[in-house]
This record gives structure tokens, sequence and C-alpha cells, in this order.
């Protein structure tokens, strides 16, 4: 008897176990796991910060605070793409890239000290600020299950950033004399490449839904750079079809760099955080 209800049975169980591994692989959501091309592309709805002092040539100046000098950036554009190829699935490339730019003018409530400028108290300043940032990485997934998958990764960074500050100023020569300058413009420009190592996990969680959140952080001590750069987010996605889904996630990024060179002697400081929304493909 119990001989007969097995080959009866069993391969019920098996059909069961198939079509459900079928169900499964199937569903929208799991493209996001298992498939060799997936790609974001989100705006955001962010708090951010930038503090940075710029020596001169004959003075150190203090940090200033650019949200307090100019207040909040309300025609700020900022985005971001993240790319992964599958090349097997434990090994892994992926590509982020955010694009932060705006533009900011205010009447000076104090002196503005930056380089060898000084624009004057109670006169309008222009304030043009824009961060590319560009990450590589190698990730291998060492923890990897049908529904899940755990990964380390270790690439490098490059993040550049221009700040430029126009307005009526005061300009010091290196001799010490004084000069004004009714339409003094200050630009400058900062490269820093440094490696980074991250964490990542994902997770099909319904057949229509993935979450995911990550990790890197990146610092370096080198010639004129001394910086660290932490990078975090956690979303999720919803997945209207085999292969294109729509995502709401938080993100937070921080940037804290001192660069000794000709046209940079001084120490950045800029971040975000908040809100991304995106689209998303996997094919």
């Amino acid at each position: 008897m119990t001989s007969n209800c097995t080959w009866k049975f069993g391969p019920l169980a098996i059909c069961g176990m198939l079509a459900c591994g079928l169900a499964q692989a199937q569903s929208p959501a799991q493209a996001l796991l298992d498939d060799s091309f997936v790609a974001s592309l989100g705006t955001f709805i962010v708090n951010s910060s930038l503090k940075a002092n710029f020596n001169g040539s004959v003075a150190t100046n203090p940090e200033v605070n650019f949200d307090d000098t100019f207040g909040k950036s309300r025609d700020a554009t900022r985005w971001r793409f993240d790319g992964l190829w599958r090349i097997t699935p434990a090994h892994h490339l992926r590509l982020m890239y955010f694009d932060n730019a705006n533009s900011r003018t205010k009447t000076l409530a104090n002196d503005l000290e930056w380089g060898d400028y000084t624009f004057n108290k109670g006169t309008s300043a222009t304030l043009d600020f824009r961060q590319q940032t560009t990450a590589l990485s190698y990730e291998y997934a060492f923890m990897r299950t049908p529904t899940y998958e755990v990964a380390a990764s270790l690439g490098v960074h490059y993040s550049k950033t221009k700040l430029g500050l126009s307005g009526q100023a005061t300009v010091t020569h290196p001799d010490g004399s004084t000069t004004n300058d009714s339409g003094a413009v200050s630009s400058n420009s900062v490269a820093a490449p440094l490696p980074l190592i991250g964490l990542r996990g994902g997770w099909v969680v319904a057949p229509q839904w993935y979450v995911d959140a990550g990790a890197s952080v990146f610092k370096m001590k080198y010639d004129n750079y001394d910086g660290q750069w932490t990078d975090w987010r956690a979303a999720a996605t919803w997945m209207y079809n085999r292969n294109f889904g729509v995502g709401l996630g938080v993100n937070g990024f921080t940037a804290n760099v001192k660069i000794t060179k000709d046209n940079f002697d001084g120490r950045l400081k800029s971040g975000y955080s908040g809100l991304q929304v995106f689209a998303t493909g996997a094919f």
C-alpha cells in the first residue's frame, strides 16, 4: 500500500514543485534577481548640505556654510543612475552615476571670504555648484538563493565638484594690496578618485515586489588628498511587468575631503539625504 501511494502521489508532488519553481522564475520581481542586465534611473526630493573653505595666497579662510549663507536650493537638478551586469549569477559589475547641480543668488548678510576674494556684505552674490560622482565596482554574491542574494563589492569611486562664486568682491593680491571688482568670479574644480568597498542585499518578497539595501564607504589619504565618502541606499521596487517597474527609496551621500593643490587649498564637505523616485528595467 505504501509503495502504491508513493507511485501515485510522487509524480504529483514533483509536478507541484516544478510548477511552483516555474511560477517563481516567471514572477516579474524575480527578474531583478536573475536577469543579466538591471538598470534604474531616478530623481530626488532631498535635504542637502554644503560647507567649504578655500584658502587664498595670503590668508587661511574660515569655513563657509553655503546653506546658511545662500539658503536651500529650490531649482536643484539631482538624478542618479544605477546599472548591474550579472556576468554569472555570482559575479557582477556595477556602475553608479550621480549628478547634483544648483544655482543660488542672495544678498549677503556678512562678508564671505573665498580664496583671495572677499564678497562684500550687503551685495548680491551667486553660488553655482555641481557635483558629479561615478563609481565602478566588481561585486561577488557570496550568499544566493532563489529569492535573495547578499553581495560584497570592491571598486573605484571618482567625484568631481565645481563650485563658483560671483558678485561684488574685494580682491587681495600676493603683495597684500587690495582692489575692488564689481564683476568678480571665483571658480574651483575638485576631482578626487578613491577606492571603495560595499555590501548589498536584494530580496524578492512577493511576485511583483523586490526590496534591496546597500552601503559603500571610500577613504584615502595620499599625497594632496585626504578624504572619505559614504553612500547608502534602501529601496522597494514594484515590477508591473516582466521587464519594467517603478520604485521608491531613501538615499544618503556624504563627502568630506581636504585637498592641497594650486586650484583648491581647503576642505569641502557636502552631502544629501532624502527620497528617490525611480524607474527600473531588467533584461
